[in-house]
């Protein structure tokens, strides 16, 4: 199984969101940062933006960020959203031509392994995709703070 470019270029967006939640980014320095099509990124932002993930505004200062909080936005779903088509081989689709129908187990084989795939990815948010933010130094331990002298230790000659 393999994601369409769709998908990646959509997770990777929703990541460039998340590292930037400050301010409005551009489809054209997320393209530029991931050195990805500009009108394939237009493509995907349409469709996040349709799917309620991104929140867009239009303008001269115009942009996008997310339309919820990264802990909010969970991968299956996206993957759900983004992927056309999930069925794994034909006869898992709307065609189903195949001469082996109604005797073959392979089908109901890969259903489960679809469905435990996209369990798994809904354990996982965009948070998780994300760097951790920065912790503030508790007080006194921050630049300026006195620090402790260090301990000794005693050396053990051999």
């Amino acid at each position: 199984m393999r994601l369409t470019t769709m998908t990646d270029y959509a997770l990777r967006l929703l990541m460039y969101l998340g590292e930037n939640p400050e301010r409005l980014c551009t489809i054209a320095e997320i393209a530029q940062a991931y050195n990805i099509s500009q009108p394939h990124l237009m493509k995907v932002t349409n469709r996040l933006s349709r799917t309620g993930w991104v929140e867009t505004i239009r303008g001269k200062n115009g942009g996008m960020r997310l339309a919820h909080k990264p802990a909010q936005i969970s991968l299956g779903a996206v993957v759900r959203d983004t992927e056309n088509d999930l069925a794994l081989v034909e006869c898992m689709g709307e065609k189903q031509a195949c001469s082996l129908i109604g005797r073959c187990k392979l089908p109901h084989i890969l259903a489960g392994a679809l469905e435990h795939f996209m369990d798994y990815l809904d354990q996982y948010t965009l948070a998780d995709l994300l760097p951790p933010e920065p912790q503030e130094a508790p007080s006194g331990t921050g630049p300026g703070a006195a620090t402790a002298s260090p301990v000794e230790l005693p050396i053990r000659m051999l």
